[in-house]
This record gives C-alpha cells, structure tokens and sequence, in this order.
C-alpha cells in the first residue's frame, strides 16, 4: 500500500486536491520536513481563498482515505478602494479605503498610479476627496495602512468625463503640393466620450468646409477643425495647406498674361534660324510683373 498527501478546502462535495484545482494553480506548494511535519504554502491570497482546509491522507485502495479533522479557518482579511467610478470634470469626487481589519486609529495612504499621493490631496480620515476633478484626475487608485504599505489594496479605476482636449490637425503629405495631387489632413484630439463631430473651417470664412476626421482641402489656404462631444467643443490651431500650380497650368498663365510676348512671331527672312531666339526671348518674360 502507498500513501499519499494533500490539502482541500473543506465543501459539501468531494473535493479536489489543491495542486490539481484551477483557481489554485501556480500558488500552492506542500513540504514535509524530517519529523514528517506536512505544510502548505498559499501565495497571493485572495478573498475568495476564505474555506477551513483539511489535511487528507489517501492510498491506493479506494477506501482507505484518511481526512485530518477539524481542518484550520483561514480568514483573509483585505483592503479595498471603493469609488464613484466616473465623474464629470468640475465635479468633486470622494474615495474610500475600506478594510476588514480590526486596526486601532490606522492611518491610510493614498497612491494613484502606483505614486504615493502629494500633501495637496485632501485626505479625510480613511476618504480621499478630490474638490474640483480635472481630466488629470483619471487613473487607478489604491490604499495602504501606514506600516503595511507592501499590502496596498487592488486597484480602482476613476475616469473623468470631459470636453475634448489637445486639438490638433496633421497633414499628409508634408510640403508643398502640386494641383492635381491631393493632401490630407487629420483631426486628432483628446476627449471622454471620445469625439463624435469633427467640423472643418478655412480661416477668413464663417461656413464649415467640411466633417469628417479627415478632409481634403481643394484651396490652399490657413484650415482648422473643431472637435465636440457631449461635454463641449474646443478648435485646433491653423495650419496652412499651399497647393502649387502645376507646370503645364503655370505655362498657360504666363500666356494669358503675356500673349504674343511669350512667343514672338516667327521673322520671314530667318526661316532656316533655329528656334534658339524664341527661347531666348521666352526664357526673358518677366513672370513677377
């Protein structure tokens, strides 16, 4: 007959070894020392770990199974922040450290992301209030008891509704463009909710020109975009589009402005010269007048 060892959390049913249940698995270990001790080593304990736990010998015959009665009550106590969980810009909030602890006049620290909070948070007791939030409010916040502070409590997240922010407008292809081609320009901001209505404006007009996330200006020309959601509307800088003229449309402008000059017409008495003097002549047209 061979033995064997494990541990179980004690239920109404038959219940599993603990290095075989999924809920336990990576965070339990058994050792046995030299006086045939047995010890079970838990890690990163959790609220839901809470059962009485027995010792259980079993064997190769099914119905010799050995159970170490009346087992241990692990209790767990823990930390937790609770949170409004989304609050509107301008809005106070109030955070609360919570624990099942029997602790005599704790002092509770406060972090946010990891950080320990500054002195200009003002903490109450086991509440964190925050007087007027501001988008840089937004993120995960936790607590510890002073002396426990490598036993924080799991994280909460605070997100912040508000109006859309670092508007701004990227431009693809960069530089100078030639008519015919086409430049695309991008709206990207910062907003919660994200942004819902992209609206384009040239500067020097009061009408839209376009919407959308993206738009494509036909003019060159100073254009901007204003993003809004629910909570508001902010507009981005301007930023200038220069669409150049094309060489085949620069030549046709240079002859609706010059006519005959462009192209002196030809001298009878030099009907066998080259045509080195009418580009000449050409490549002297002063285009700035």
């Amino acid at each position: 007959m061979r033995a064997s060892r494990s541990y179980y959390p004690v239920r109404n049913k038959e219940p599993p070894d603990l290095k075989t249940a999924s809920n336990f698995s990576g965070r339990v270990e058994y050792f046995i020392d030299e006086q045939n001790n047995f010890t079970l080593k838990l890690r990163n304990v959790m609220k839901k770990d809470e059962h009485k736990y027995c010792f259980r010998v079993t064997t190769t015959l099914e119905t010799d199974k050995w159970i170490g009665t009346p087992g241990i009550k692990l209790r767990v106590t823990e930390l937790h922040v609770e949170s409004p969980g989304e609050v509107t810009e301008g809005e106070s909030a109030v955070l609360t450290c919570k624990t099942t602890c029997s602790l005599t006049d704790p002092t509770f620290i406060w972090y946010k992301d990891g950080r320990p909070l500054t002195t200009e948070m003002i903490q109450k007791n086991q509440q964190l209030h925050l007087q007027t939030v501001s988008s840089e409010d937004a993120g995960s916040y936790s607590c510890a008891v002073r002396g426990s502070e490598h036993l924080p409590s799991t994280a909460q997240t605070l997100r912040v509704r508000h109006p859309p922010k670092n508007v701004s407008v990227s431009i693809s292809p960069s530089g100078g463009i030639v008519e015919g081609s086409s430049v695309t320009l991008t709206c990207s901001s910062d907003g919660n909710p994200p942004v819902e209505i992209y609206t384009w404006f040239k500067e020097g007009g009061d009408s839209p020109v376009g919407s959308g996330h993206s738009y494509v200006p036909l003019q060159s020309g100073f254009y901007y975009c204003q993003a809004q959601n629910q909570h508001g509307a902010q507009r981005s800088a301007a930023v200038p589009v220069n669409i150049n003229a094309s060489a085949d449309v620069l030549f046709l402008s240079v002859l609706q402005k010059f006519g005959d000059k462009a192209h002196p017409p030809p001298d009878d008495d030099d009907d066998d010269d080259d045509d080195s003097s009418s580009i000449a002549d050409y490549e002297n047209v002063d285009c700035t007048k």
